[in-house]
């Protein structure tokens, strides 16, 4: 590394890191994941979908209804635990995906050998010919990275033939939920550390491989430092920290020995694991091995805490460091962390600087799922009319919105004050109202405010035309975003809601179509 472990973490306990290592840049010239897949999958992953994906993409083909326009939008319904906001992720491995998107020739001979509950064939061989030739041709509009979000806002906006927006449902979904899930949690656990470094350390209990290389991507993306994960910081550039474990000390006769002999090995990476047999006397046999360190012209970096009463062995820990004269050394903690017991920690006094964070992070431990969904929202008729469409249920958080969907967010100079979902055939005037999904209240557009939409085009007529950014950049954006919330909303517990509706025109569309369709099932009709 071109600068010591010693001051890599001292930097990560005061400042952001904004740009990737510079030996790792050769790993990806965008987001930190183009051609990640390429490199961990050597073959087509056109098949990472559901079969009643591909079933329902021959009924289309059968009815000839397949390359007839439709909309689709994925979101999610719920903010992720017990929260008021989320992170988008996962974009990233979206675009590549999406530009590799084409059924090969193993593709073909796999779903050639498909049988129905007749022993037949399950797809005809001319509907396989079709999916062989298939090339995308949809428009796609996307939240960037990072970017913070609300339910029931889309994230994805998928604009195109019906067959080719319906293939696309699992993949997207498989993909935006769980980084867009990690990432919130992540962002939870560093809003908790206020400030403090947050390193990911998850790979071990991580769900898989895939479970562990996603995870990592979006805990850096929500905003930790660094991960223990090796192969994340190859492929995205993520700064890797580490030192050693308890197996390493009980390999030796005693603790001391352990230390020296670590300190030996690697004098730039000293952080000493304290707690094998008893925490307080590890405290002072590291002071011990800090001061030869010190003599041999290095430093001791810090301890870690990974068991017992987290709080009071901070205390003590730091009397004893900063008595041997190591007032500089960090307390770094581990030990089944997450947001709540990190702001129970910090409530309570404790003298820790930096978190590890494994298992409750990357396996997003009390919300093991986001619950993203993927609704169609309108399909041309015939007629070349627009078909609004809106899924019912008897659960009103099931009632999808139609549409084709664009978020604008309005904000003044220090906050976002609300966003307004709207249809991109009719925006939101200025002297216009939104109708709050929360509590169904109709509101102003916010006056003499600026204004972004967050929906950014990602693929036009089948090819990309986003140039996604560096994972530090998305990361830093997911920085400044957060900062432009109020605290009232980023509150772990409690935390207030933050103010989404539908504008008004769409607000009545939806009611009116609601209504319809529950008296006649036709769908609502508008020209184009």
């Amino acid at each position: 590394m071109d600068l010591s472990f010693l001051k890599e973490l001292k930097k990560l306990s005061s400042e952001r890191i904004l740009v990737e290592p510079r030996q790792c840049r050769k790993f990806h010239r965008r987001s930190g994941a183009i051609e990640t897949l390429r490199s961990l999958y050597r073959h087509s992953l056109v098949l990472l979908t559901d079969l009643y994906q591909l079933t329902m993409a021959f009924g289309y083909w059968k009815s000839r209804v397949a390359e007839r326009e439709a909309v689709f939008h994925l979101f999610f319904r719920e903010n992720p635990f017990g929260g008021s906001f989320a992170v988008a992720g996962g974009l990233s491995d979206v675009v590549e995906l999406l530009s590799e998107f084409r059924f090969d020739d193993g593709d073909i001979e796999y779903l050639s050998g498909l049988a129905g509950n007749d022993a037949r064939a399950l797809f005809e061989p001319e509907f396989l010919e079709y999916l062989r030739t298939l090339s995308l041709t949809c428009d796609i509009d996307a939240v960037p990275e990072g970017t913070v979000v609300f339910a029931p806002e889309p994230l994805v906006r998928i604009q195109g033939p019906l067959l080719q927006c319906q293939i696309l449902e699992t993949a997207l979904l498989n993909i935006i939920n769980f980084q867009t899930l990690i990432a919130t949690k992540a962002a939870r656990v560093c809003l908790a550390a206020r400030g403090d470094a947050v390193l990911e350390f998850g790979l071990r209990r991580a769900q898989g491989i895939d479970g562990g290389l996603a995870a990592s991507r979006a805990a850096y993306l929500g905003g930790c430092t660094a991960t223990s994960n090796v192969l994340a910081g190859k492929l995205f550039g993520i700064p890797v920290k580490g030192t050693h474990a308890h197996s390493w000390i009980m390999c030796f006769d005693d603790e001391l020995e352990a230390f020296q002999s670590y300190a030996k090995t690697m004098p730039n990476n000293c952080v000493f694991l304290v707690d094998t047999f008893d925490t307080l006397r590890g405290v002072r046999k590291a002071a011990q091995i800090g001061r030869w360190l010190r003599e041999q012209g290095h430093e001791m970096i810090g301890i870690r805490l990974d068991s017992g009463d987290l709080t009071s062995l901070s205390i003590e820990a730091r009397k004893i460091l900063d008595e041997a004269g190591f007032a500089k050394s960090v307390i770094i903690a581990s030990n089944d962390l997450d947001e709540h017991l990190i702001e129970e920690l910090k409530q309570q006094g404790a003298m820790i600087s930096i978190w590890g964070v494994g298992t409750r992070l990357a396996t997003a431990y009390d919300q093991p799922a986001l619950g993203g969904v993927y609704k169609l929202s309108a399909v041309r008729n015939e007629s070349h009319n627009w078909q609004y469409k809106v899924k019912l249920s008897e659960q009103v958080i099931k009632v999808s919105n139609p549409g084709i969907q664009q978020i604008r967010r309005y904000r003044n100079a220090e906050r976002f004050l609300a966003d307004v979902i709207y249809d991109v055939g009719n925006p939101p005037p200025e002297d216009g109202s939104f109708v709050e999904l929360m509590d169904h209240t109709p509101r102003p557009i916010p006056s003499g405010t600026t204004f972004d939409d967050l929906l950014v085009p990602v693929m036009r007529q089948g090819g990309i035309v986003y140039d996604a950014p560096l994972l530090s950049l998305s990361r830093d954006r997911c920085q400044l975003e957060l900062d432009s919330l109020t605290e009232s909303v980023k509150q772990l517990k409690n935390a207030q809601p933050y103010p989404v509706g539908l504008e008004s025109t769409l607000h009545q569309l939806k009611t009116n179509l609601i209504e319809q369709s529950r008296g006649d099932p036709q769908s609502f009709s508008v020209s184009s």
